[in-house]
């Protein structure tokens, strides 16, 4: 999981490479936000239905990381255009909806397959 003890400083100072840094660290627990839900989802279809909640809560850790780091980059920002907008920060911030979503999805798709059975 990314540390986002440092995060405002390293928002504020944000190099280049900083900044990639800390947009990995994004897309990273974005990622792993997506890649428990979707493993929840499949420990649902096999009846597992306790792992399943287990990854869920892990999914929504890392989805809670996840949009701290954004959090952080957007008050760093103030709204000034201080922020370097690139591509791997669009790219970051598409991971990050896409994995929101995804998240909410399968929370909905887990609860159908445990009435169903």
């Amino acid at each position: 999981m990314f540390d986002l003890e440092n995060i405002v400083a390293e928002a504020e100072d944000v190099a280049g490479n900083d900044l990639e840094e800390v947009v990995m660290g994004l897309i990273i627990n974005s990622g792993q936000a997506r890649s428990l839900a979707y493993g929840a989802l499949k420990k649902a279809k096999q009846g597992d239905f306790d792992t399943a909640k287990e990854m869920m809560a892990q999914s929504r850790t890392a989805l809670n990381e996840a949009h701290l780091v954004q959090t952080k980059l957007i008050e760093s920002d103030q709204g000034e255009g201080k922020m370097k907008v690139s591509l791997v920060l669009v790219h970051a911030q598409d991971h990050l909806m896409t994995s929101m979503l995804a998240r909410e999805l399968v929370a909905e798709l887990i609860e159908l397959h445990e009435k169903m059975q």
